[in-house]
């Protein structure tokens, strides 16, 4: 796995923004380099670095519309060098709970990405400050 994390966020309202930041925070403490994309474009990510794709769910079980121009362009994309994790951030009140972080997943998997652990999927409504949940899991999962 590669020392470098590129986090690339799908947002509305902040949330996965914050959960992003404690994300990169977390990972510098542990030695790692980390950068945060609120605009993801594929040409710009260093294709050397594990992704981390952090997304909440908008609309009908829709992406944010700052990653959706991302997610067009994984489409059809060879993504056999990518490593991978994804958290979604939802509300289990909607029947579309996380459905962004699905849709990324795959996309992901569809390009053959490599995704390092099962998608983490973060209810807000039972965790409402998602990114202690976040750090908790990333933690847990990167060594």
């Amino acid at each position: 796995m590669s020392k470098h994390f590129t986090i690339l966020v799908g947002s509305v309202l902040g949330a996965s923004e914050y959960v992003a930041d404690a994300l990169s925070d977390t990972l510098k403490e542990k030695g790692f380099q980390a950068d945060i994309q609120l605009e993801p474009d594929f040409d710009s990510i260093d294709t050397d670095s594990t992704w981390i794709v952090c997304t909440s769910t908008h609309g009908a079980g829709d992406l944010p519309d700052n990653i959706q121009p991302f997610a067009e362009q994984l489409k059809d994309k060879d993504l056999s060098a990518v490593n991978a994790y994804v958290i979604g951030l939802g509300d289990s009140s909607y029947d579309t709970f996380c459905f962004g972080a699905m849709t990324m997943e795959t996309l992901l998997k569809d390009g053959n990405a490599t995704l390092l652990a099962a998608p983490f999927h973060i209810d807000v409504l039972n965790h409402p400050i998602p990114e202690d949940e976040a750090v908790a899991w990333l933690e847990k999962t990167v060594s």
